[in-house]
């Protein structure tokens, strides 16, 4: 099982690890139990599983049987053992949490998969696992709407489309369409070869926003591009917090310097590590949750 994810609810992670064979996940039950207990100290939430998992395994619940021990990487970067439950026990693992935090879960949980946000990151993930993420421009337009059609194809009709409707989010309005093709021509001559310059290019694409949705989700995949080929770097996005990458988009606006240093702080050497590239899918949708709805004007 070499295949991982992150599931995050309530800025907690839930890891998982892919089961080829049986074509399904296995879910991280420390994770879970951390999530519904409000707990941060992993230790903690371990002892009170085993505490649980012993009275359940008394009261005869069948689910628990159906636990495994599973490899899951650590905050150290290390792998270690750990019970993993599938989707359905792990359902009526939170069925046991008798409170509102535990019922948010299960619906969350159990329809996470279904929406398009959930269709996409498996098309995503398919974009590394398939290597045609090697075959992308990098830095181009064409680029950009090549990997927004792979993630957002048979879901939105515009999946690759430049958007020909002017839109705004949260007030802020985003390149009038009148001006956009010259607007994304001037970015696309923009250098790349430094760091600077690939927070500057990354900071203009977001500011045009191409099209009329997903262009975050795209738009992370499209500068890791840039760095790994300039710079031989990615960003481990699991080191922004969403609040804090949200608030330097919005001052990216008028400086950049936010987002230059989370980006920076986030670098990493591991640009052909499956388990990096899925772990930076998982939290770039996460970014997404809950956002704020894009409006059109004329």
């Amino acid at each position: 099982m070499s295949k991982f994810s992150i599931r995050i609810f309530d800025d907690k992670e839930v890891r998982a690890v892919w089961d080829e064979q049986n074509n399904k996940w296995w879910f991280n039950v420390v994770d879970v139990v951390a999530v519904l207990n409000d707990q941060d100290n992993y230790t903690k939430a371990s002892n009170y599983w085993r505490w649980l998992k012993r009275k359940l395994v008394k009261e005869n619940n069948e689910f628990v049987s159906a636990t495994h021990r599973l490899k899951f990487t650590a905050s150290d970067g290390k792998k270690y053992f750990s019970d993993a439950l599938t989707a359905d026990s792990i359902e009526q693992l939170a069925a046991q949490f008798h409170n509102n935090k535990a019922m948010r879960f299960i619906k969350w949980f159990t329809y996470s998969d279904d929406t398009i946000d959930g269709q996409s990151k498996k098309k995503a993930y398919a974009l590394f696992e398939s290597n045609l993420i090697d075959e992308i421009e990098v830095g181009t337009t064409k680029g950009l709407q090549q990997i927004h059609a792979y993630l957002f194809g048979g879901l939105y009709d515009f999946a690759g489309q430049i958007r020909t409707l002017n839109i705004a989010k949260g007030g802020f309005q985003f390149a009038m369409v009148r001006y956009l093709d010259n607007t994304l021509q001037t970015i696309e001559q923009m250098p790349e070869k430094t760091f600077d310059d690939i927070v500057k290019k990354y900071v203009e694409m977001n500011v045009a926003h191409p099209f009329m949705e997903g262009n975050g989700r795209s738009t992370r995949i499209w500068i890791d591009l840039m760095l790994k080929k300039s710079l031989s770097k990615c960003v481990d996005w699991s080191k922004i917090n969403k609040k804090d990458y949200h608030e330097a988009m919005k001052q990216s606006v008028a400086s950049n310097k936010m987002i230059h240093g989370l980006l920076k702080n986030a670098l990493t050497d591991k640009i052909n590590d499956r388990e990096m590239f899925m772990k930076g899918i998982d939290y770039s949708y996460y970014y997404e949750e809950e956002d704020i709805e894009v409006s059109i004007f004329p």
